[in-house]
């Protein structure tokens, strides 16, 4: 691809020269732009603002593209923000290969590359804090000194704001409202296709900028669309669309669930020929599919039947995404994340409901729902054609079929027993279908919202603090009655900063009235990133690191200051409580007790009352934090302790449908707390468990750690200096035992495993790990409990706590390759005795050749019981 920075004119200030550097880019690409993007290119060059309301595959990108060129140009900084941290860094490696690594930056809560750079990616979030906080477009960058009250190179010159829909979300749409509110001298470009009426936004913008705005709408979408509701099977007419050359297909669920049972049900139907499926197996080649979910997905695959939602491993999602970008995959089935992007080449969307769950009900979906959906079919530059297929519910297509049976007699006619919607269930009909393709997306709805962190933001700005927060609440897009709740929650939330210390009121410079100033000084970063990070570093003040816990209690914390992953959180619950009722059972507890103790049963909180405790305390001092709340949780601590592998985790908690929400919540725990534990605050024990952690990670699906690597240092990557490399599906090309400190640590987890185990006398669970001896005879559940169950004749416990789990009782003595014996490691796990006489063990035996082969431990287990 042309560098676009190096097209630049020689003229900024000449509109033609600017359009005619771009076209001439995009035509060497073998561009030819519409007349939309056409239209919103001359307006961006000569000023205006731009509302681009055009359908999906009209090409908005490109424009976005040009916005940021005439902004470099034109020496001005550009933000481009989106509703989700993966478009967000896909937009940056996009804009790299544009404009070259120097020119671009970005800025998540996750992490700050190039944050001086003159154009920025970034959440809205992130976009919307800075507003606040400098006001007037001055915003300086972080780690840059310039004077915030001056404009300069870091003044925000431009902001496009991509899926500006968001603007209606009622979590998230203070962050698109806010820019528009505090920036005044910045030229927008707000995208989406599903706008709905933008009239109010181009007169509010004008008024507010003194700025022409431009509307772009109603443009022709390149691949036209129709539209069908359809009263038959799901599988006839998914075998139809196959073999009438509509493929690929998109069969939209509104859960993970229903997406993965209609895949399964698509097995019996016939979506791919013998060539197809070959070819399909071909491509696939040597991927390493795991033992969770992946077995599931191979054998769908295989069939020629994908599936994709975000609850997959990013390495499944990708391997779908490329089967079917090589139309090799025709069917998919998948969840509405669809409509928010998913990159595919897509023939027909099929709709199996128009009804969701929105977390709150059940509903039908809104119009702009439909439409956000329905715009993925057809793709410029694939098809010629897109349709959009919405299915009856299943009781209609079934009278349909009993009336179909009964033909014309009307004996037969008269004994149908007509099925009716489930009882409770949202019904939804032919009807309901043409109102929603008929009507035009819902118009945008303010979702203002005042919080610690806004007025903060705003006190710490240059000038007059209390004028700017009076415009922002009496000048907003609220109706005035919400208007007047929102001056009051300011209020309150003015008193609990003066009454923490935080603020005080004096009067002002010039005598006239009174004014408010903040009393200390607020963290540069406090809105930008991790808000509960610093107090994360905070509390590893409370922890004793003489405790043998240390480690693990540093998890604790950082795991606290994590957001929640609900999936694993309710699976981990769902198991505590059956754990809780079966020994309730055993005790004789009577129903109605095991009922009421059930309610204080949940999933583990690991330092929850210490936590509760430092946190009340660090708020005092620090309002910023105010809103949010500490979640104790313990997801990695439980994965350590318990000594389980990612798979082995998956399949006790039941995740497999979920385990890409559970990697996500590892890979976040790694990053966090590699950025917030510093050096001097780790010990051994720490160092090891973090390499751990990081190998897990990487060993699972290494693209969610190489994508923070390649943006925390883009060019140690590029040179290929990072810690590992892809393997092509996700997993890392780097044997796990080059990385000794870590595969010591899979080692002892391996061992301690058995021991967790057999504390419990479970026999049966450590024959199912499948150890054999040297000899090669199986450890079968009556020769494990011959070994260790005399261990209970002597001591009424086996110790699985963190003396039990330490260094000392791990003993590791390294062979290397001798002859035609490969390096091997000879190991011996003591059980931790009450008595501390430590004379019992487990002994094996590590292959590091077989551990390369397997992605873990090769163990050996040679013996087992007294020394």
């Amino acid at each position: 691809m042309p560098d676009l920075a190096a097209r630049l004119p020689a003229d900024p200030t000449d509109p033609d020269a600017l359009y005619e550097a771009f076209v001439g880019w995009a035509a060497d690409r073998g561009l030819e732009l519409y007349p939309a993007q056409q239209e919103a290119l001359l307006e961006l060059v000569t000023g205006s603002h731009v509302i681009l309301s055009t359908p999906t595959g009209s090409g908005k990108s490109l424009v976005a593209m040009a916005a940021h060129f005439v902004a470099l140009a034109q020496g001005r900084r550009t933000y481009y923000t989106a509703p989700l941290k993966a478009l967000v860094s896909e937009k940056f490696f996009d804009l790299v290969a544009a404009f070259g690594s120097g020119n671009v930056g970005m800025m998540t809560g996750d992490s700050s590359v190039n944050p001086g750079a003159p154009i920025i990616c970034c959440t809205a979030e992130i976009l919307a804090n800075i507003a606040l906080r400098t006001g007037e477009g001055v915003a300086e960058a972080p780690g840059h000194v310039d004077d915030p009250a001056v404009p300069g190179e870091d003044a925000v010159g431009q902001v496009v704001m991509d899926e500006f829909h968001f603007y209606a979300d009622p979590q998230r749409g203070w962050a698109w409202q806010v820019p528009l509110l505090e920036l005044p001298r910045t030229q927008f470009l707000l995208m989406s296709a599903t706008l709905g009426d933008t009239a109010f936004f181009a007169e509010d913008l004008e008024r507010r900028t003194g700025v022409p705005v431009a509307e772009v709408t109603n443009a022709e979408r390149p691949v036209p669309l129709t539209f069908s509701y359809v009263v038959e099977p799901l599988h006839e007419v998914v075998e139809d669309l196959v073999h009438t050359r509509r493929a690929p297909v998109y069969l939209v669920h509104f859960t993970q669930k229903d997406a993965v049972e209609r895949a399964q049900s698509l097995l019996s139907s016939t979506v791919a020929s013998r060539t197809q499926r070959d070819a399909i197996a071909e491509e696939l080649g040597a991927f390493r599919f795991g033992t969770g979910f992946g077995k599931t997905l191979s054998r769908f695959l295989r069939h020629g039947v994908g599936v994709h939602h975000a609850g997959m491993l990013p390495r499944y999602r990708r391997v779908v995404e490329r089967l079917t970008q090589k139309g090799l995959l025709t069917v998919v089935c998948g969840t509405d994340t669809l409509g928010v992007g998913i990159n595919v080449p897509i023939r027909t969307v099929v709709l199996t409901s128009l009804v969701k769950y929105d977390g709150v009900r059940m509903r039908h979906l809104s119009a702009r729902e439909f439409h956000q959906i329905a715009g993925r079919a057809g793709r410029a530059g694939y098809d010629t054609l897109g349709e959009v297929l919405v299915m009856a519910p299943d009781h209609v297509v079934e009278n349909r079929k009993l009336l179909a049976k009964a033909g014309d007699d009307p004996k037969k006619l008269r004994k149908i027993v007509r099925k009716k919607a489930p009882e409770g269930s949202v019904n939804w009909t032919d009807k309901t279908f043409e109102r929603l393709r008929d009507a035009p997306p819902e118009p945008l709805t303010s979702s203002f919202a005042v919080t610690h962190a806004m007025v903060l933001n705003v006190l710490s700005r240059p000038g007059d603090p209390v004028a700017a927060m009076r415009r922002l609440l009496t000048d907003n897009h609220e109706p005035e009655a919400a208007r007047g709740r929102h001056a009051r929650q300011a209020v309150r939330i003015y008193r609990s900063l003066r009454t923490a210390g935080v603020v005080e009121r004096v009067r002002r410079p010039d005598g006239a009235g009174w004014t408010v100033r903040l009393t200390v000084d607020v963290p540069h970063d406090f809105a930008l990133n991790q808000p509960l990070s610093p107090f994360a570093y905070a509390a590893l003040d409370v922890l004793d690191r003489e405790a043998p816990s240390y480690a693990l209690d540093v998890v604790s914390v950082v795991e606290a200051t994590l957001d929640d992953p609900r999936q694993v959180l309710a699976a981990q619950e769902n198991r505590a409580r059956g754990e809780a009722v079966a020994a309730m059972k055993a005790e004789g507890y009577e129903y109605e007790e095991r009922m009421a103790l059930l309610e204080d049963v949940t999933y583990p909180k690991p330092l929850a009352e210490l936590l509760e405790a430092t946190f009340t305390i660090y708020r005092r001092s620090n309002p910023w934090v105010a809103d949010h709340q500490v979640s104790p949780k313990s997801v990695v601590r439980d994965l350590h302790e318990r000594a389980m592998t990612f798979t082995e985790f998956v399949s006790v908690y039941g995740l497999e449908r979920t385990e890409g929400v559970l990697l996500r919540y590892l890979a976040d725990a790694y990053r966090a707390l590699r950025q917030t534990v510093p050096p001097e605050r780790r010990d051994e024990q720490l160092e090891d468990l973090l390499e751990w952690l990081g190998e897990l990670v990487r060993g699972t699906d290494s693209s969610l750690l190489d994508e923070w690597e390649r943006l925390r240092d883009p060019e140690a990557f590029a040179a290929g200096t990072s810690r590992a490399a892809d393997a092509g599906d996700g997993t890392s090309a780097t044997r796990v035992t080059t990385n000794r400190r870590a595969f010591r640590v899979l080692v002892r987890n391996a061992l301690f495993r058995r021991v967790e185990l057999a504390a419990r006398e479970r026999w049966a669970a450590l024959a199912a790990l499948g150890d054999v001896d040297g000899d090669g005879v199986a450890w079968d559940a009556d020769r494990w409990a011959d070994a260790l169950d005399p261990y209970f004749d002597e001591h009424a416990e086996m110790g699985t706590g963190p003396d039990a789990r330490g260094p000392a009782l791990l003993l590791i003595t390294e062979r290397p390759a001798a002859g035609a014996t490969g390096e091997r490691w000879e190991v011996r796990q003591v059980l931790d005795d009450p008595a501390g006489d430590r004379d019992w063990r487990i002994d094996a035996v590590v292959d590091l050749a077989a551990s390369d082969e397997r992605g873990e431990p090769a163990l050996v287990v040679t013996a087992a019981g007294r020394l």
